[in-house]
């Protein structure tokens, strides 16, 4: 196994914005993804009016599904999830987003769903639920299989689950359920990236839960469904939180944005509206290499007023869903400092060579 190693690359991508979720606070934990070539923006949670964790605020889950038909056209309210719920599972599949587990404020779900757009609404479907509630898992798509790992079960919980499922689509619909598999060979985490390549399904950092202190992450696997679990070389730092999945580069890199390094985890009670916000550094796991390389920042920019009105500037944003829509990185919404979300939608395109 080689040793994880950094190397700088120039990967060429071109910044840009769509235009916001039409919520003047933003959402974090949202689920996004793509139907009938339409992005869908869905759910999630914030504090509202002002409110932070530190003054009281209630953080408040929502149901609203959003709808940008083209990068250019306005949002649409396209309907409503079967909850509010956020920071569950997106994957886009050929029959529009599958939306699995989450949480809101009455607890976590094991339930997955499917959201179809159509003729300006939202049809929803259900599949079969998970075995056991989870929020803040991870999971991506490979050969038609959905792969769902860790999380955590509870909102109480004071661990985080070490537990691997599989979804095979390509099954008969009155045959699909939900596969117990192998965890990966390392600690149990919540708010990893996944990914995919090829047939292989990707984790990468997380964190673990460990009597209710977090432990931030930066081990590596690989999990196929022929030769199992592999560990890969570890990150750099840790990635917790980063969008999600990661997004597929050159055809054999798998490239995380940002993510929460854990460096000020221990003071952002003290740091409050002056947090300088999550890592905006661009690595990328290469697979051939087995190792980590560079490339490049996430698009940010400060104003003047970041402190007191962080929507006025471009963060890079954890606990964010990550879709490809129209051949580029979209990330809608987010969290940017602690207990403040984001209605930016930042958009990545890799230039060519």
């Amino acid at each position: 196994m080689l040793e994880s190693c950094m190397t700088h690359t120039e990967a060429k991508y071109h910044w840009g914005t769509l235009p916001p979720v039409p919520d003047s606070t933003g959402f974090a934990g949202s689920f996004a993804g793509i139907s009938n070539n339409a992005l869908i923006v869905a759910g999630g949670a914030n504090f509202p009016d002002g409110g932070t964790p530190w003054n009281g605020g209630k953080k408040t889950w929502y149901d609203q599904v959003f709808v940008l038909e083209q990068p250019g056209g306005p949002w649409k309210v396209a309907g409503k999830l079967p909850r509010p719920l956020g920071y569950g599972v997106s994957i886009t599949t050929a029959g529009g987003l599958l939306c699995v587990g989450g949480s809101n404020a009455e607890g976590h779900y094991p339930d997955a769903f499917l959201l179809r757009y159509a003729n300006g609404e939202i049809a929803i479907t259900d599949l079969p639920p998970l075995p056991v509630p989870l929020a803040n898992a991870s999971g991506a798509m490979t050969d038609s299989c959905i792969y769902i790992a860790g999380g955590l079960s509870a909102p109480d919980a004071t661990e985080t689950e070490q537990v691997f499922y599989m979804l095979d689509l390509k099954e008969a619909e009155q045959l699909r359920a939900w596969h117990s598999l192998p965890p990966w060979p390392g600690p149990s985490r919540m708010l990893a990236v996944a990914g995919s390549l090829d047939s292989a399904f990707y984790l990468f950092s997380g964190a673990e839960l460990q009597k209710g202190k977090r432990i931030y992450l930066k081990d590596a696997y690989r999990y196929h469904p022929v030769s199992g679990w592999e560990k890969c070389a570890d990150l750099p730092r840790a990635a917790v939180a980063a969008p999600t999945p990661a997004f597929r580069y050159n055809g054999h890199m798998l490239s995380v944005f940002g993510g929460d390094t854990g460096e000020d985890a221990d003071s952002a009670a003290v740091l409050r509206e002056k947090h300088p916000g999550f890592a905006d550094d661009i690595i990328a796991y290469d697979r051939e290499e087995n190792k980590w390389v560079q490339q490049g920042k996430v698009h940010t920019r400060m104003e003047e007023d970041a402190v007191a009105h962080p929507n006025n500037s471009i963060w890079a944003p954890v606990t964010a869903p990550a879709v490809v829509w129209n051949g580029m990185l979209v990330i809608p919404g987010g969290e940017v400092r602690p207990g403040t979300r984001t209605p930016n939608v930042l958009t990545a395109a890799v230039a060519a060579p």
